[in-house]
């Protein structure tokens, strides 16, 4: 037996004799997903709000890396950091359980299709909350059995439909499914009273962003290259990323060579602003592409066909209208990354298809209708 799960009976034996004290009171979202997640779930995130009860508190439990796009959510709501790769260190999981249990949460909802046995749901088991809700799980060979076992957990479970289901538009039904409000499909947007103020440069400027932490999904420097190339030539470019994408990817480093061309390395919550400034953005299906999306920027994307049905590109219903999503459509669309294929060019062959003539040809036009 791992250590953490002895752990757990442990704690489980423990919370039988350790009762808390008082009526349990506010509301815990528990979101594993990551940074464009995070982004997504803010534009849902006011539907759950109106779960709690008047004066309780809501409090969205996220992974400490994704808790970076937390600036995003609506000023009331309480943050709560965890570790997900610490989750399985003994002290750290005991710390975390407890502070769940004594945390004393009247209602706990699970917002992910996709979850963990051992990991998230140990967060669910361990608040102990007298109601709890999460969708039925998204299928898994490795972990039926377990996921099977944690539907007790829950008093509610909502049947969110196949797995190839907009992100977006399955949280509205899990919404609906719980406040008993029918609104409309929500737009991948936020209200200007949520935005951060822009930041205007002193030239129009472009903010792209070529770098993904799945190097597959990355389109190659020369396609960047031409993109430059296709802007006027008083415009400016922000090549965004972390310092340590240029590190990872060398490759990319000579765009920095390039007129008007620099590094933009700023934390989101800055890089928002100055996002909200800029002419256009220019974007993987990464992180960087979603906020812009939210932050009504003219974007562009150069995405892959793994999250096609799921994630990119979202459900007409949703689209926003300053988003543009290109890749190349077929057959094995929908993988979520799990590609059949061999990379091309160290590219899924998705993205090795993208036509630069139709990638430039959207630049320009994007282009056109800013100036």
């Amino acid at each position: 037996m791992r250590p953490y799960r002895l752990l757990d009976r442990l704690l489980r034996l423990g919370r039988t004799f350790n009762k808390r004290p008082g009526p349990p009171a506010g509301v815990l979202l528990i979101s594993a997903g990551g940074l464009g997640d995070t982004v997504l779930l803010a534009c849902v995130l006011p539907r759950f709000l109106t779960l709690a009860q008047p004066g309780e508190s809501v409090t969205v439990l996220l992974r400490h890396d994704a808790a970076r796009m937390a600036f995003l959510f609506p000023p009331q709501v309480r943050v709560l950091k965890v570790d997900f790769n610490r989750l399985r260190q003994w002290d750290y999981r005991r710390q975390i359980l407890g502070e769940l249990y004594r945390a004393h949460y009247r209602l706990v909802v699970h917002t992910d299709y996709l979850r963990h046995p051992d990991l998230d749901e140990a967060l669910v088991e361990a608040a102990a909350a007298p109601e709890s809700a999460a969708m039925e799980p998204r299928p898994s060979e490795k972990f039926a059995r377990k996921l099977a076992a944690n539907r007790q957990l829950y008093t509610k479970l909502y049947e969110s439909g196949p797995p190839h289901t907009d992100k977006v538009l399955r949280w509205a039904g899990f919404a609906q499914f719980l406040t008993g409000q029918a609104l409309p499909p929500p737009l991948v947007a936020l209200p200007e009273t949520r935005l951060p103020p822009a930041i205007i440069p002193n030239h129009p400027t472009v903010i792209l962003q070529p770098f993904s932490a799945v190097k597959l999904k990355q389109s190659p420097p020369d396609l960047w290259e031409l993109i430059i190339g296709a802007l006027p030539p008083h415009w400016h470019v922000k090549l965004a990323g972390h310092p340590s994408d240029l590190d990872k990817n060398p490759e990319f480093k000579r765009l920095l060579e390039l007129p008007n061309v620099e590094f933009e390395g700023a934390p989101f919550a800055q890089l928002a602003g100055i996002i909200r400034g800029a002419a256009l953005v220019v974007s993987v299906d990464t992180a960087c592409m979603h906020l812009a999306a939210v932050m009504g920027t003219p974007t562009l994307c150069l995405a892959s066909a793994a999250y096609v049905g799921e994630i990119v590109p979202y459900a007409d219903q949703i689209m926003p209208a300053n988003l543009h999503v290109l890749y190349e459509p077929m057959e094995c669309k929908g993988c979520l990354g799990a590609c059949w294929f061999p990379p091309e060019d160290g590219m899924y062959p998705c993205v090795a298809a993208l036509d630069p003539d139709a990638v430039l040809g959207a630049v320009r036009d994007m282009v056109a209708r800013r100036a």
